[in-house]
């Protein structure tokens, strides 16, 4: 596939009640640019008696981005952090040194009622300089995130640099995630407007590129200033996501990341030890793999 160096595809896996599809990290690609995870949560109905339940768990070295398509999360987590996100909108934790955090589905949506709920949640890892910052919680309302239209194609910068823009998602390395839906045929430009590696996410619809059509639960990984032309079929959803690439390896331990792995050993040890930074009023634990 000349410049379309390789496809990825979505591998389910259980959450408690919760399905999710892992995109990446993947055994040929362990990062694209500095975005290190990415599960798709659902699509899923919940309720009357189904619902998200993350409980408490930590992170380090990495910041978490929460993006619904539908249906809403609750974030709580060691800062004091309490906020409800809804479709649109972005929850941007940065753990740093070390946060723990739930996910929840909210209080006041158990009420018998059947939902669709829809997202990404993601990990970026933090450059070498921000891995042991002091952790920091960010929600930007959707209102606020650059939103423009290119033909029948509409186009949403959830965060970073892009196609002469910025969002306000305060993000500490050059990186990008752009949503894109469009209502007939609509050949993508990344040339110049996306800087570092790329990848495209397909969420719904399928496009050609390099010859090849590639459906939905699929992401192809390329570089920004090679990809070959994308055409998306009509009534597609993209999620284009990636950046500059660090140059230290980044070790990865379940929700610890890292370019030193004896701050990972010593995350690991906090948390079995219950030293580690706690979310307040909750008695949730999940303790590390094999304990």
């Amino acid at each position: 596939m000349s410049n379309i160096g390789l496809i990825i595809a979505e591998r389910s896996r259980d959450i408690g009640d919760f399905l999710v599809g892992r995109l990446i990290p993947f055994r040929k690609k362990r990062m694209i640019g500095p975005f290190i995870f990415i599960d798709h949560m659902g699509p899923v109905q919940l309720g009357p008696k189904k619902y998200m339940d993350v409980d408490q768990h930590p992170h380090i070295g990495l910041a978490t981005l929460t993006y619904m398509l539908e249906g809403e999360i609750m974030h709580e987590d060691s800062m004091g952090t309490q906020q409800r996100i809804t479709p649109g909108s972005v929850n941007w934790m940065v753990a740093g040194k070390g946060a723990s955090h739930t996910e929840r589905t909210p209080w006041d949506l158990r009420n018998g009622n059947q939902f669709l709920a829809h997202g990404y949640q993601i990990w970026v890892a933090l450059p070498k300089e921000s891995e042991e910052m002091l952790p920091e919680f960010h929600h930007i309302e959707a209102d606020k995130l650059p939103r423009w239209n290119d033909g029948t194609a509409q186009f949403t910068l959830i965060a970073g640099q892009g196609y002469g823009r910025t969002s306000p998602v305060p993000v500490f390395s050059p990186l990008f995630m752009v949503e894109i839906k469009n209502s007939s045929e609509y050949v993508l430009n990344t040339m110049d407007q996306l800087r570092g590696e790329i990848g495209i996410c397909i969420v719904e619809g399928a496009i050609e590129a390099c010859g090849e059509r590639v459906e939905k639960g699929n992401i192809l990984v390329s570089k920004a200033k090679d990809t070959c032309k994308t055409v998306l079929k009509p009534d597609t959803h993209l999620l284009l996501f990636g950046g500059e690439p660090f140059q230290e390896e980044r070790h990865i331990y379940w929700n610890f990341v890292s370019s030193d792995s004896g701050l990972i050993d010593k995350a690991k040890s906090a948390w079995a030890n219950k030293t580690f930074p706690m979310v307040g009023n909750d008695g949730t634990y999940i303790p590390l793999p094999g304990l």
